[in-house]
This record gives C-alpha cells, structure tokens and sequence, in this order.
C-alpha cells in the first residue's frame, strides 16, 4: 500500500478512486503514566509514557485506515491526515483518513 500526503503521486497515475477511507484508535490514559507524567511536568522534558501511547495509536489508526482501502481493492492512499480529538477526560481518538486509490505506473 502506497501512502502519500499529497493529492497524486509523482510517476504514478491515478485510474480510479474509491472513496474515503479511515481508521481510528482510542486510548485512555493510564494511571501509572499519568502519575510520571505529573511528576515530569515539574522539571520539565519529554513524556515518553504519552509518546509512546500516541505512536501505538497513530500506528493503530493507521492500519485499520489501510485495512479499510484494501478491503475497498486499493492499492495507495492520497491526502493521508490525521486527527486528534479528546473524547472524555482522560480518552482521545487519533484518527487517520484519506483517499483511497487505484494506481498503475
């Protein structure tokens, strides 16, 4: 699966769209990291806890982004975001979309 930001491909012809596609991944905070997340903020640095936690879910949503295309028999995705959003205290969606594509050389 061929995933691009931009809206083509440089070399690569665009023969057919097949729609949106997304994946998404909500995650809660869990309460060891936020205790070491608490005790960092007072000196200041990264907190690796919540790095970590956002990586495994960009990587989550991205997946199931990709699942989504080739279950509609895509093989790239164009204008690949992503987006963040707070569902409750302590619990946010990452969610990955874009535009899923047939392409050919």
């Amino acid at each position: 699966m061929i995933l691009s930001t931009t809206e083509s491909i440089t070399g690569w012809k665009i023969i057919e769209i097949k729609g949106l596609v997304r994946g998404s991944s909500i995650r809660s905070k869990h309460l060891g990291k936020d205790i070491g997340a608490a005790l960092k903020s007072l000196v200041g640095g990264e907190l690796k806890g919540y790095s970590e936690l956002l990586e495994e879910s960009r990587e989550e949503a991205l997946q199931r982004m990709i699942e989504d295309a080739e279950r509609q028999g895509a093989n790239a995705v164009i204008a690949l975001r992503f987006s963040s959003s707070q569902i409750m205290n302590g619990a946010a969606e990452i969610l990955a979309y874009g535009t899923a594509v047939r392409i050919e050389k």
